[in-house]
């Protein structure tokens, strides 16, 4: 029993360890809402979600950098491909996140103002 929990462990590991970029968590993408019928409490409360999310991810590009950095000389293809589409991926969520608390607020400002 002692061997196969060894074994377990040991794969576990390594497969962190090869896997790449397993410290880095991406956050959870924020919900935005809609802007035409939010009162200003609520399209606030969404400025200051959008802002912390957008450091956070911030926080997660850099981290995917550093981890990508750090493994450079033992990096395979395989892993460089992953870790631009990681990037590549929460970069898009980040425009989608702008995109979408923007056209709230144009929608919010078109009834409010």
């Amino acid at each position: 029993m002692l061997k196969l929990r060894t074994v377990i462990l040991t794969s576990v590991a390594t497969f962190w360890a090869t896997s790449g970029f397993a410290a880095c968590v991406s956050p959870v993408e924020v919900k935005v809402p809609d802007g035409s019928q939010a009162s200003m409490d609520e399209m606030l409360a969404a400025q200051t979600a959008v802002k912390s999310y957008m450091a956070d991810m911030e926080d997660y590009l850099k981290c995917l950098d550093d981890e990508s950095a750090s493994q450079s000389d033992t990096q395979t293809e395989e892993q460089k491909v992953a870790h631009v589409q990681q990037h590549n991926s929460a970069v898009d969520a980040m425009e989608r996140v702008a995109n979408s608390f923007n056209e709230q607020i144009r929608a919010y400002k078109a009834l409010n103002d």
